[in-house]
C-alpha cells in the first residue's frame, strides 16, 4: 500500500461500529482514524487510545466511533509546510496533524514519526517456570514453553513478539526442566536479540522471580506469563504506563459471564424485577504487566510473591495502578483445550 494509500484508508464515517474501526485501524497501520461526516468533512480523530478507554468504559463494539472520537481535534490548511507543520505537533505533542480544505474536508495526513521501530532498552521478564500440570501428559517430558504452536515453541512467539516491538533484552524466570529452555535459546543472539536467564530454586509466584535480577532497573520493566499467546501492541502498552505515571500497569481483558437462569430481583418479599439469563462483564487479569523500577526493585529475593501482592502493596500506598485493556487477539493456554485451539487459531493471527 502506497503512502497516499495508507493515510485516505485511515478515513471513515463516523457512523462506523467500534469493531469495524478497530479493523481499519489495524488495517491503515497510522495509528489514527479521520471521521467525517456524509459530506467528507472531518468531525473527529480515533487512536487506539480512544478505543481502549471505550473499552473500559464497557462501551460495546457496536457503539458507533462519533461517541468515542476525539471531536476537537488539531489540523492544519492544506499546503501547510511540512517543517511548519512539524514544529505544531510537537508544540501540541501530537503525532498526526490532518490537513484539511477549504470545506474541511481531509485531503492529506502529517506524521512526526517515521515507521521504524525504536530499539528499547526495557527489559521484558517472561515467567516461564511452571510445571504445566494441567497440559500433562504433553509436559512430562517437555516444559510449556517449548510446546509446539504453529511449528515453533509457544516462548518463541512470545520472544519475536516482543522483538517485532523493539524490545531487546529479555530474562526468562525457569524452574522445571529449565535446562531444556536454556539450551534451545541461548544467549537468544539467535533472534536478534539477548536473553539471560532467572533460575527459581523453588516455585517463587507470579512475581518472586523479580528478586533475582542482578541489579536493579532503571526502567520500566515489562512482565509477561510464559504462557500467553497475544497480538498485543507492547509499544501501546509502554508508551500508555509512561504516560499515565503508574507505579504498575496491568493488561486487562474483557470477560462476560451469562448467568443460566432467570434472576428474580427481591425488595424484602416483593418480586421487583425478572431477568431472564442476565450476562455480566467484568475485566480479568490478562498477565501482562509494566512495573516501575523502584516497584520491581522491592520484591524481596528468594520469597513467594504474586502479582496480587505487588498490585495489593501499591494500592495500600495509595499509588497507581492503571488498567490496559486488551483488544487484541489473547489466549491464555492453560489447559489442553486452550493449546489445541491456539494450534487451530495460530495460522489464521500470526501467519
Amino acid at each position: 500500500m502506497s503512502g497516499q494509500e495508507r493515510w485516505a484508508a485511515t478515513i471513515v464515517e463516523s457512523s462506523m461500529p467500534m469493531l469495524e474501526a478497530i479493523r481499519a485501524l489495524d488495517a491503515a497501520a497510522l495509528q489514527i482514524l479521520l471521521v467525517v461526516d456524509g459530506d467528507g468533512r472531518l468531525v473527529g480523530t480515533v487512536t487506539d487510545g480512544d478505543i481502549r478507554r471505550a473499552m473500559l468504559a464497557q462501551k460495546g463494539f457496536d457503539t458507533a466511533i462519533e461517541e468515542i472520537a476525539n471531536l476537537t481535534p488539531r489540523t492544519a490548511p492544506v499546503g501547510t509546510p511540512p517543517a511548519q507543520a512539524r514544529r505544531l505537533m510537537r508544540g501540541a505533542s501530537l503525532r498526526h496533524l490532518p490537513l484539511l480544505d477549504e470545506a474541511g474536508r481531509p485531503v492529506g495526513l502529517e506524521r512526526l514519526e517515521g515507521d521504524e521501530t525504536p530499539n528499547r532498552g526495557n527489559e521484558v521478564v517472561i515467567m516461564a517456570g511452571g510445571l504445566g500440570s494441567r497440559l500433562r501428559p504433553l509436559t512430562e517430558t517437555t516444559p510449556k514453553p517449548l510446546l509446539s504452536v504453529g511449528g515453533r515453541p509457544l516462548l518463541e512467539t512470545i520472544i519475536e513478539a516482543f522483538i517485532e516491538h523493539g524490545f531487546r533484552r529479555f530474562r526468562i524466570a525457569l524452574n522445571y526442566r529449565a535446562d531444556q529452555v536454556e539450551t534451545h535459546f541461548r544467549d537468544g543472539r539467535r533472534l536478534g536479540a539477548s536473553i539471560e536467564y532467572l533460575r527459581e530454586e523453588s516455585f517463587l509466584g507470579t512475581a518472586g522471580a523479580l528478586g533475582l535480577l542482578p541489579a536493579p532497573p532503571t526502567e520500566p520493566v515489562v512482565v509477561m506469563n510464559g504462557d500467553i499467546l497475544t497480538k498485543v501492541d507492547f509499544s501501546q502498552l509502554l508508551e500508555f504506563h509512561e504516560r499515565t505515571g503508574a507505579e504498575m500497569t496491568m493488561c486487562v481483558r474483557d470477560y462476560e459471564i451469562e448467568v443460566p437462569y432467570g434472576v428474580v430481583e427481591v425488595e424484602g418479599d416483593v418480586v421487583t424485577s425478572l431477568v431472564e439469563k442476565p450476562t455480566t462483564r467484568h475485566f480479568i487479569n490478562a498477565g501482562i504487566y509494566v512495573l516501575a523500577p523502584e516497584l520491581v526493585a522491592s520484591v524481596p529475593r528468594d520469597a513467594r510473591t504474586d502479582m496480587t501482592d505487588l498490585a495489593a502493596s501499591v494500592l495500600e500506598r495509595n499509588a497507581k495502578v492503571c488498567a490496559f485493556p486488551i483488544r487484541e487477539y489473547w489466549l491464555d493456554i492453560g489447559h489442553l483445550e486452550d493449546l489445541e485451539r491456539a494450534r487451530a487459531e495460530f495460522a489464521h493471527y500470526f501467519g
